[in-house]
């Protein structure tokens, strides 16, 4: 079952699709970056081809929209130049393989973009949401699972694996009371995550976790800011104020004016960032 919408506005639109672990988002997007349709479906556990399926059966809503490309951000290290989820974990049954780009090309006869989830997040922040006045930037996503993802000027670094800017399975000095998504209980998602969080009844612990990790992070990386976002960073100061304070810290002097803001889009970063990608893909092959 679908969520209520609205038609879309006339004009040309780019759709945009956000597959989680529990449901799929979609939306189409206009030229300037605002959302004129949403809908939603419960994502299927049953393996890469239903997961498509149910996103085709989604894009069918919108019926005869202008819709001139597709992007979709997906769970998984995501191959930059096929668009096939190179891996992923069992957060979601049968996802690693999926030929996404591909099949979803063969079956709406659009142009797709395809990146993970969490750049797809990332790009939306950085090209219209928290970190557009920023140039390089770490974004954070914290809330199901623990995701990261890197820009420069507005540009998704992908890193000679399709990995850069992650930061689940970062090492941490202690045991989740979750495993990872991975299965291991010393990662920082074993710590951090919502469900996590919820276990362990400690908001203000998880974060300082998180707000030290980002210490020796950013020693690494050198960024202009920090975005954090996700269903945990939207819960409010208590999560965020212990990242910062705990970021203070342990930081080295020179980063510890490094501003930490929080993400400005919300639930529709991944939409937005799928969208402008898509956008950003076609105006490359004019």
């Amino acid at each position: 079952m679908t969520t209520p919408h609205t038609p879309p506005a006339a004009g040309e639109v780019f759709a945009a699709v956000d597959i989680g672990g529990t449901k799929i988002a979609a939306a189409l997007v206009d030229a300037g970056g605002t959302v004129q349709w949403r809908g939603r479906v419960a994502t299927p556990r049953t393996g890469g081809e239903d997961v498509l399926a149910a996103v085709v059966r989604l894009l069918d809503e919108v019926g005869d929209a202008p819709v001139r490309a597709l992007g979709v951000g997906a769970p998984g290290v995501i191959d930059p130049g096929t668009g096939r989820v190179a891996s992923a974990t069992e957060v979601l049954p049968g996802w690693a393989g999926t030929p996404v780009r591909d099949a979803l090309a063969e079956r709406t006869g659009l142009p797709v973009a395809v990146v993970n989830d969490v750049r797809a997040m990332a790009y939306g922040e950085a090209r219209a949401g928290a970190g557009a006045g920023y140039h390089r930037v770490l974004h954070v996503s914290v809330g199901t699972g623990v995701g990261g993802a890197l820009t420069t000027g507005g540009r998704l670094e992908h890193g000679a694996h399709g990995t850069a800017g992650e930061m689940a399975h970062l090492l941490v000095p202690e045991r989740g009371p979750v495993p990872c998504g991975c299965g291991r209980r010393d990662h920082l998602e074993a710590v951090v995550s919502g469900p996590a969080i919820a276990a362990a009844g400690d908001v203000p612990h998880a974060g300082a976790v998180l707000g030290r990790a980002l210490a020796g992070l950013l020693a690494v990386l050198d960024p202009d800011a920090v975005v954090v976002g996700g269903g945990v960073a939207q819960s409010g100061a208590p999560f965020l104020d212990a990242v910062a304070a705990a970021f203070r810290a342990e930081a080295l002097p020179p980063l510890r004016a490094t501003p930490i803001v929080p993400a400005r889009l919300g639930t529709d970063a991944p939409l937005v960032g799928a969208a402008l990608l898509a956008m950003s893909a076609q105006g490359s092959r004019r």
